[in-house]
């Protein structure tokens, strides 16, 4: 993994020399940093609530009290997530440097039929994790009361799949996975409305609806990021998770489940709204295979530490 972060490292630094005066034209549904900034500023994907209180020992040199916290339960916007048709093509303005343009060399969008073993309803998306920009929402997220943080560094690239290029192209070795060899297991989507397997976790998705395409990308990306240990390159977003400190993160992301995860579509429609998939953007497929962002929002419970030692805790 020390390659792998010293890889994504150099990417930053690429980027940074690069500079803002390097990218292209503003293209169709692209998205900057200060929408991005603004978009978090949405009290339904926060959904704060009060949930219980914290007990904590504290002691001194004049002896022992119990002292009491509020704890609250409220998630935080940890990744932009993009899922695009061409290197060099990412949605999110500012980040599209990280991932250079290589050429036509299966940039994106349907399989070719000249290439073996490939169907014409596979369809395939490069995807980009990067730290959201979160600063503004720590800013909004304060006028509530106590808050939580995260280990989301804004702005570092998580994930770039041009740099994972030999199992997000080919799926190796996750098509052997028993994930991936066995029906029903780890698939997303509503029963009747089944998208995708979850593995094996790479660009490709047998699927004609490019929503739906682009979604399962993002989720096999968030997927693999949060978790460690993984067979790709990337830097791993572990949730911060700490009962002494008064901090309990979520788990790592899995498919439907809202303990761990929802989406906040950026583009090419900002929505105010979070939910997971399937989320009724189908309605915002593009007309021609295109780019998709999302804000991947994470729920953490949390309270102030008043103590040496936490005592008990209430709430769910």
């Amino acid at each position: 993994m020390t390659r792998s972060l010293t890889t994504l490292r150099v990417a930053v630094a690429f980027a940074l020399l690069v500079g803002l005066a390097s990218m292209s034209a503003p293209r169709a549904q692209a998205i900057t940093t200060p929408e991005i900034l603004q978009s978090s500023m949405s009290t339904q994907c926060l959904d704060y609530q009060v949930i219980g209180v914290c007990a904590w020992l504290y002691c001194s040199a004049w002896g022992c009290t119990v002292r009491t916290s509020v704890r609250v339960k409220h998630y935080i916007p940890e990744l932009v997530v993009s899922a695009y048709e061409n290197t060099g093509d990412n949605p999110w303005t500012e980040i599209a440097m990280l991932s250079p343009p290589t050429g036509d060399a299966l940039g994106g969008g349907s399989a070719r039929e000249s290439v073996a073993q490939q169907h014409s309803n596979t369809h395939f998306k490069n995807v980009d994790a990067i730290g959201h920009p979160s600063e503004l929402f720590y800013q909004f997220a304060s006028g509530f009361g106590w808050f939580c943080e995260s280990n989301s560094q804004p702005l570092m690239p998580y994930f770039i799949s041009t740099l994972d290029a030999l199992a997000w192209r080919s799926g190796v070795p996750e098509m052997a996975y028993p994930e991936a060899l066995t029906p029903g297991m780890r698939e997303m989507g509503a029963v009747g409305d089944l998208w995708s397997p979850i593995y094996p976790r790479s660009g490709f998705v047998s699927q004609t609806h490019d929503y739906k395409v682009a979604a399962t990308a993002a989720q096999r990306a968030a997927d693999v990021v949060t978790r460690s240990g993984q067979p790709h390159v990337y830097q791993p977003l572990i949730a911060r998770d700490s009962e002494s400190s008064g901090i309990w993160g979520p788990d790592p992301v899995k498919e439907g489940d809202p303990e761990t995860h929802e989406w906040q579509e950026l583009a090419p429609n900002m929505r105010m709204s979070c939910s997971t998939f399937p989320d009724g953007g189908e309605d915002d497929q593009l007309q021609d295979p295109g780019d998709y962002a999302w804000a991947l929002w994470r729920p953490y419970r949390c309270c102030k530490k008043r103590g040496q030692e936490l005592l008990y805790f209430t709430g769910e």
